[in-house]
């Protein structure tokens, strides 16, 4: 488990807190049913809502997708280190906890740079006595730093996942989002492995453009929407695992009992670092 902030450490992170300006984990988390998140969240959640109510479906979606991935990871793929960036709001069923499940001894460092996610994860993101969770005050423009920070808790020497899950979006400038991406996996010994979501306009296109536009006006950092094709740009040099770069409510996912399984505006894939 993390150490406890000091009290002057823990002062300065709140005071890093803008509680009146929407952000993006609180309102994810208030889409996915949770209670860490304020007014001005919940109201540019709700005008979002109002004319694009299957971002919810996205949401849940790029969720059940972490699950079904850190679970392939850990069962089939034997991987037992894993560097979560843009960790966000802790919820259920958080990358150590679908790790540690069926791998307690899995470490797990997670990265994030929101002052609400450092103060939560400190309480929350706890490891079973076999394994270890870290957490990390970082930024995804900073990888060096990153990669430092985790090498005290994960063996660079054995293979790693990287989650990239709803965290490049943030980076505006497409080649610096590769570039970003291309120095962490750089890093990773042969058999790690990349998982990346990121949100796309090639679903409901109209709808998302118009809620990223108005995200993009009100929100604490803009976001870029990329394409499929876009998107099979970070995982050039790797081998993707079937079935490639998809929706998320596809990525190896159950036939449901009732119903086909729809296309949600998150896109996701999953690949080998040779």
């Amino acid at each position: 488990m993390p150490e406890q902030p000091a009290d002057d450490d823990r002062e300065a992170v709140l005071a890093r807190l803008d509680l009146n300006t929407p952000h993006s984990a609180r309102v994810w988390n208030y889409w996915l049913g949770g209670k860490d998140n304020y007014g001005p969240d919940r109201a540019m959640g709700d005008q979002v809502l109002q004319y694009f109510p299957e971002i919810v479906d996205a949401a849940r979606a790029d969720r059940a997708f972490l699950g079904r991935a850190v679970r392939h990871l850990v069962g089939d793929a034997g991987i037992r280190q894993f560097l979560d960036l843009g960790t966000g709001l802790p919820t259920a069923n958080n990358t150590h906890e679908v790790a540690q499940r069926l791998a307690p001894d899995a470490r797990i460092v997670y990265v994030d740079n929101d002052p609400l996610v450092l103060v939560h994860a400190q309480a929350l993101l706890t490891s079973s006595p076999e394994g270890v969770t870290d957490y990390l005050d970082g930024d995804v423009h900073d990888p060096g730093t990153i990669l430092e920070g985790a090498a005290r808790t994960l063996d660079f020497e054995q293979p790693i996942a990287l989650m990239l899950l709803g965290i490049m979006q943030f980076v505006n400038d497409d080649e610096e989002s590769y570039e970003i991406v291309d120095r962490l996996v750089a890093a990773l010994p042969s058999g790690s492995y990349l998982a990346l979501a990121h949100p796309t306009a090639e679903v409901h296109t109209e709808a998302m453009t118009a809620a990223v536009a108005s995200w993009n006006e009100q929100g604490s950092a803009p976001m870029k929407l990329r394409s499929r094709e876009q998107l099979l740009r970070f995982f050039e040099g790797l081998e993707l695992l079937e079935p490639g770069v998809v929706s998320c409510s596809r990525w190896r996912a159950d036939q449901p009992e009732i119903g086909e399984i729809v296309d949600v505006t998150q896109f996701c894939g999953v690949a080998r670092k040779p």
